[in-house]
C-alpha cells in the first residue's frame, strides 16, 4: 500500500495560531506515517493551503496539474474597517483579504472552515461558491494541554485569564472589556479577582490601563507556547476576549486544561463552549460597530462559574474530550483531503 502525501503551504514559523496550527497537523501526519512536504513542485495526493499565500502562480499551476487544493479558512479581518489601525495595518488586512478570497475562488477544489460562523462569515461576504466544503474545528494534545492535578485552586483571589497575541493595534477593547469584568467582579459580587494577561502589548498602553483599574493586574507579556498550559491550569475562568473568532485556539485549550471559559455569543465561541463548560452570553449591542457590551451580564454567569468551581471544571474537560481533540481533528482534515 503506498504512502499518502501532503504539501502544506505556506510553511508558517511562529507561535501564532496559523504556525501553532501547522506544527500540530505536521505531527499527526508524521504520527499516522503520512508524509508531507512543503514545496508545489513535488507531487502530493493533496495540497492544503493553511489561508493564503503569496505563491499564487505555482498554486495555480497545481490546479492546472489537476492537483486538489484545499483550503483551510479562519476569519475575515475586519477591525481595520471599524477602527484606525494605521495604514500600513489596513493595507496588510485589504491585501490578506484578497489574497485569502481570490484563492477561495479561483483556485481551491475543497475549502475547510474552521466553524459553522466562519463558513456563513465567507459566504455574507464573498459569496457561495460551487466546490465541496466542510467544518472541522481545531482540535489540541489532550495530553499536553490536562487538567491540574491538585483538582480545584485555592482561593481568594479568584483568578480571571486573558490571553491574546497582540493586545494593541485596535484589539484592545478586549482588554478593556476584561478590566471592566474583573471590576464588576470585585465591585457588584464582592468576588476578589485578579486579572492575568497573557500577550503583547506597549510599556505605554499597560501604564494607562494599570493607572485606571480598580483591581490587580499580573502582566505576563508574550510567552512561549510550552507554558500555556501551566498557565491555564493556574487559573479559576478563562475570559474569550476576541470578537467574532472564527475557531479561537486559546478556548480549547483552556477547555482542555479544565479551565471554564466565560465570552460574548460573538464569532463561534458558542460552537465550542456547550453545556457547563462555560457560559456563552449576548453581546448586548452591535458588535460588528465594536459598540460597548454588556459587561455586567458577563460578570453575573462568571460569578455563577466561580462558585461552582468543581462542575464547570469538570465540565470544560469532558467537552474537550469528546470534541476537540487533536486526534479527531487530524483524521477529519485527512479524510476530507483524499477523499475524492
Amino acid at each position: 500500500m503506498s504512502t499518502s502525501r501532503i504539501c502544506i503551504i505556506p510553511r508558517v514559523d511562529g507561535i501564532g495560531g496559523t504556525a501553532s496550527f501547522r506544527l500540530k497537523f505536521e505531527q499527526g501526519l508524521r504520527a499516522r506515517n503520512v508524509d508531507l512536504t512543503h514545496d508545489l513542485s513535488v507531487e502530493a495526493d493533496a495540497v492544503l493551503v493553511i489561508g493564503g499565500t503569496r505563491s499564487l502562480l505555482p498554486l495555480w499551476r497545481a490546479r492546472q496539474r489537476g492537483q486538489r487544493i484545499v483550503q483551510r479558512l479562519d476569519g475575515i479581518n475586519w477591525v481595520h474597517r471599524k477602527r484606525s489601525t494605521g495604514l500600513k495595518h489596513f493595507l496588510r488586512a485589504e491585501y490578506g483579504n484578497f489574497i485569502l478570497s481570490f484563492i477561495r475562488r479561483n483556485i481551491a477544489t475543497k475549502i475547510v472552515y474552521q466553524s459553522e460562523f466562519s463558513r456563513n462569515w465567507w459566504e455574507d461576504w464573498y459569496g457561495r461558491i460551487q466546490v465541496p466544503s466542510t467544518i472541522i474545528h481545531n482540535g489540541v494534545d489532550l495530553n499536553n494541554y490536562s487538567t491540574a492535578r491538585d483538582g480545584i485552586l485555592p482561593h481568594p483571589p479568584y483568578r480571571l485569564l486573558l490571553v491574546e497575541g497582540n493586545l494593541g493595534g485596535g484589539y484592545d477593547m478586549g482588554l478593556d472589556n476584561a478590566v471592566q469584568l474583573a471590576e464588576i467582579l470585585k465591585e457588584k459580587f464582592e468576588v476578589p479577582v485578579e486579572l492575568i494577561v497573557v500577550g503583547k502589548i506597549s510599556d505605554d498602553h499597560r501604564l494607562r490601563v494599570n493607572s485606571k483599574s480598580h483591581v490587580p493586574i499580573q502582566w505576563m507579556g508574550s510567552v512561549p507556547r510550552e507554558r500555556i498550559p501551566e498557565i491555564m491550569r493556574s487559573a479559576h475562568l478563562f475570559f474569550s476576549a476576541d470578537l467574532h473568532p472564527a475557531c479561537p485556539n486559546s478556548v480549547i485549550e483552556a477547555l482542555a486544561c479544565g479551565l471554564p471559559v466565560i465570552g460574548f455569543d460573538t464569532g463561534a465561541v458558542k460552537e465550542l463552549v456547550a453545556g457547563d463548560a462555560g457560559r456563552v452570553v449576548p453581546y448586548g449591542s452591535n458588535p460588528w460597530d465594536i459598540e460597548p457590551p454588556d459587561v455586567f451580564s458577563l460578570a453575573r454567569a462568571a460569578h455563577d462559574i466561580l462558585k461552582r468551581q468543581a462542575l464547570f471544571r469538570q465540565a470544560a474537560r469532558d467537552h474537550a474530550e469528546s470534541a476537540l481533540g487533536l486526534d479527531q481533528m487530524v483524521d477529519s482534515y485527512l479524510k476530507f483531503l483524499l477523499e475524492n
